[in-house]
């Protein structure tokens, strides 16, 4: 017997009938793409993440006009959020100049470790690395290794060409490898491999999700 269950309303869907005044809608969205959202901000700031997710929702229903569908909502999505980041962090920022996301990290603009807990030293080294690096490439590493995102949709969320973000995570990833080299010289060994920083990603993935 086929089931007779309808299927969920896609996010599109959704974020159209929530623009129209269907409360249920939103809160359906929200559902959806909450756990995302807190880990996209967790790691870069020590406060305010759940007004930023609140911002972040609102200024999708508030921007209906400069979204054509032409790439998924998720990916919109952190289109959003990561313009809403930048424009914290600039607030946040002390000195008098732009913020340059590819020369400044999260630990100069806020030192004030995040709400994130590990357990295990190299979960806790691979947090603070993060968030040692310049914030784009933060960015970048968090949306390939937490969010599972192609190059193509990193790509969207950044505003580059898939070439350009496949030539930034390799960057980033050689950047973050430098920053848990410093931070074992200052204890035990961390035996930092290419192989060792996946798993202990994945295994941050689930740290964050559970803060």
């Amino acid at each position: 017997m086929p089931d007779s269950t309808p299927a969920p309303d896609s996010d599109f869907e959704l974020l159209q009938a929530w623009r129209e005044g269907d409360v249920q809608s939103g809160e359906d969205l929200f559902a959806r793409h909450f756990e995302g959202l807190c880990r996209f901000f967790r790691n870069k700031v020590s406060d305010g993440v759940d007004d930023l997710i609140q911002r972040t929702f609102l200024l999708l229903v508030e921007r209906r006009d400069q979204f054509e569908g032409r790439s998924s909502f998720r990916t919109y999505l952190f289109v959003v959020a990561r313009n809403e980041l930048y424009r914290e962090l600039s607030t946040r920022r002390r000195a008098a100049d732009k913020l340059d996301p590819l020369e400044v990290s999260v630990v100069e603009i806020s030192p004030s470790p995040p709400s994130v807990m590990a357990r295990r030293r190299e979960e806790r080294a691979l947090l603070e690395a993060l968030r040692r690096i310049p914030l784009e490439h933060q960015v970048t590493l968090e949306l390939y290794f937490w969010e599972n995102m192609t190059a193509g949709a990193i790509g969207e969320v950044l505003e580059l060409p898939e070439g350009t973000v496949r030539t930034r995570i390799r960057r980033a990833r050689a950047l973050l490898a430098e920053q848990l080299e410093s931070l074992e010289a200052g204890g035990a060994p961390l035996h930092t491999t290419d192989a060792n920083i996946d798993e202990w990603a994945k295994s941050v993935k689930k740290v964050v999700e559970s803060s």
